[in-house]
């Protein structure tokens, strides 16, 4: 069974309500599917930020419930190695999703991702798009 990581992009189009996206996480076993406290920190961010902080929260918490919530910590070590690699070969990509990439290569998920072209340039990171 497929084993999920779900980006920063996704959950905002799952938050605003996009309809292509309902059916994938309706289809979805919640046990198998994972956002990063870097993709929290990022929507809690936007969330203060926007109009509607209290019903956005809400949305935010109520996502941290339905997913089981990855720290970052045993991905330090391949964020540091991507990350000098990326650098050498001017390839650079930016820390938070440099993080998230590397929680998802450690924990051997698929990163769902409408930013695929931004992603692929990390080694050993298998990505989805449901935005397509």
């Amino acid at each position: 069974m497929k084993k999920f990581l779900i980006d920063t992009d996704i959950c905002i189009f799952r938050i605003r309500g996009c309809d292509r996206l309902e059916s994938k996480f309706d289809d979805l076993d919640e046990t198998n599917t994972f956002v990063s406290e870097i993709t929290i920190a990022e929507l809690r961010f936007g969330a203060e930020r926007g109009n509607r902080k209290v019903e956005q929260h809400r949305l935010i918490d109520l996502m941290c419930k339905q997913f089981t919530v990855l720290p970052i910590t045993n991905a330090i070590r391949l964020f540091a190695s991507e990350k000098a690699r990326l650098w050498d070969t001017g390839t650079r990509i930016d820390d938070f999703d440099l993080l998230i990439g590397a929680t998802a290569v450690y924990h051997g998920l698929i990163l769902v991702t409408n930013n695929t072209k931004h992603f692929e340039r990390m080694q050993s990171l298998q990505l989805e798009n449901w935005m397509k």
